[in-house]
């Protein structure tokens, strides 16, 4: 019996180990530092692909890491806001450049009774189909060192799923970016 109920033990820490998510929440701009590193450390560690949702994407440190891991293979899409195209700070026309990388425009859904149309305001990457990342920080250099955001890593496959279910269906009806 006492085998049994060592066995019963192990088998419950094991699988629970197994089980559970690895889960990691940054509150900015007390740990800007660490959020910025664990995004950056999530794309330079990426081995397939990478797709992202971002309403604004201005940071150049988080540009260069998209280029350089691209350049090793990486494929990249990128969903960015369509009111993002004419943004002059935007990475937009940058990373668009490059082999890998494919950069799009979407913008939200008409209103019912209006004119006005929503806007595409995630901020979230997906790394390899198993990373997702979530936050309220736009990817500019003041939401990581000045503003009050949150970034949320996690690789529950059930978010992970989840968040590349609704990924796929908005890239594809994104209109594909062409720089003027």
């Amino acid at each position: 019996m006492a085998k049994f109920c060592c066995f019963f033990a192990f088998l419950c820490a094991f699988y629970s180990s197994i089980l559970k998510a690895e889960e990691r929440l940054y509150m900015m701009p007390y740990e800007q530092e660490a959020a910025l590193n664990a995004l950056i450390s999530g794309i330079l560690s990426a081995k397939k692909s990478i797709n992202i949702s971002i309403y604004s994407f201005t940071n150049k440190e988080i540009a260069k890491a998209l280029r350089d891991v691209s350049s090793k293979g990486v494929k990249i899409n990128i969903i960015y806001d369509s009111g993002q195209k004419k943004a002059e700070s935007s990475t937009i026309g940058y990373l668009e450049k490059f082999e890998n990388i494919h950069t799009c425009l979407l913008e939200g859904l008409k209103a019912k009774k209006g004119k006005y149309k929503g806007i595409m305001h995630q901020k979230m990457i997906i790394i390899d189909d198993i990373i997702v990342g979530l936050g309220s920080a736009n990817w500019s250099k003041n939401a990581f060192e000045n503003s009050y955001e949150t970034l949320f890593f996690t690789d529950s496959k059930d978010i992970v799923d989840k968040a590349l279910l609704y990924y796929n269906k908005m890239l594809a009806i994104c209109t594909p970016f062409i720089e003027h």
